[in-house]
């Protein structure tokens, strides 16, 4: 490509738990479906599967004069071992991205590719909800008197950066979003659309959970997907049960209690890139095509969001060092739980 070096600076797994700096790393191979860019921003990430979705803010090298954006690659895929997302230069699939706009910092941007498409797979795909992707498309956000007598949807976890994500999105396609989180994060996930939230160290949410709901909960979005709380949001459906999508395998000791009312399953957000996800395990999954034509679309909706202004991204703590920063963040939010912030790196 020309312009652009032959080698590159990238985080490189070295193995199980390890990671290097090299300063000789191959440019990735673009295909067709791909852009080339330039790594601004990135996040830390504590994710411990093989493969893990990280995101970046990103700028376009070609032409010159196309915008910035933001997205998520599949980092570590062996499948494509030339595409990663903590590198200088990324092979970024095209229609997973979105412009950012001029009131956005790169930092504020590396929050938001991953949970964008986390929220929107699980919600308006794998969960359906009873909203489409073409109401967020028209830009045109939900009325207050349009949400009179429509679904809550519980979203566990509301201070994450996917449950922000999720509970703006639920509130612009017309839901009632509800959420979970510890009390000291019960303003930020009221001021991205909660209508009432829980606190999820209370012995009674499931039960104050079901009172608020009128016992008719039918969705749940967990974001936290841990055994306790898999068991906890069960609790708090209505009688008549519904779905419930968690970001891990659930336990099916669990999802045995309330097998004949509630309908668990979990996403798998890598498959949004529609090509097969060499996991080994449960994690692994087939190519599905439709999820890539389906990330398409909810990327294109939500650009339509924010060109209108209308949605937010999450809290971000940006952290000094650049790739050596984010090698020692990752070490970092391993043994520090992050609550309610992203910690994001500029390497540009």
């Amino acid at each position: 490509m020309p312009g652009l070096p032959t080698t590159q600076t990238a985080i490189v797994a070295q193995g199980p738990g390890e990671r290097a700096i090299q300063h000789d790393v191959p440019l990735p191979i673009l295909t067709p479906d791909m852009a080339i860019v330039k790594t601004a921003a990135a996040p830390s990430s504590a994710t411990t599967m093989p493969a893990p979705s990280l995101l970046s803010a990103l700028r376009l090298l070609l032409p010159a004069s196309w915008p910035l954006v933001i997205g998520l690659v599949h980092g570590m895929n062996k499948l494509l071992p030339q595409v990663g997302a903590f590198s200088e230069y990324v092979g970024a699939s095209a229609d997973l991205l979105l412009k950012i706009p001029e009131s956005m910092t790169f930092e504020q941007g590396a929050s938001f590719g991953t949970g964008v498409a986390t929220a929107c797979l699980s919600m308006f795909k794998e969960l359906g909800i009873p909203a489409t992707l073409e109401q967020l498309a028209s830009g045109e956000p939900a009325k207050p008197e349009d949400r009179n007598g429509k679904e809550f949807v519980l979203v566990a976890g509301g201070s994450t950066a996917t449950g922000t994500r999720a509970i703006q999105l639920l509130k612009l396609a017309g839901l009632r979003p509800i959420a979970t989180a510890s009390a000291s994060n019960f303003a930020l996930a009221e001021r991205f659309g909660a209508e009432k939230v829980f606190d999820y160290n209370s012995p009674t949410a499931a039960q104050e959970i079901r009172e608020y709901t009128g016992n008719e909960l039918a969705y749940t979005f967990d974001c936290v997907s841990q055994a306790d709380t898999t068991q906890l949001w069960y609790s708090a459906m209505g009688r008549a049960g519904g779905r419930y999508v968690a970001l891990e395998p659930f336990r099916d000791t669990v999802a045995q209690t309330r097998a004949l009312t509630i309908e668990p399953s979990w996403v798998m957000v890598l498959t949004i890139f529609g090509r097969q996800v060499a996991l080994d395990g449960e994690y692994g999954r087939e190519a599905n095509p439709e999820d890539r034509v389906f990330g398409g679309k909810a990327f294109a909706a939500v650009q339509a969001l924010l060109d209108c202004g209308l949605i937010d991204t999450h809290p971000v703590k940006p952290m000094p060092g650049g790739w050596e920063g984010v090698c020692e963040g990752v070490d970092i939010i391993r043994t520090q739980a992050m609550s309610g912030q992203k910690m994001v790196y500029s390497v540009a």
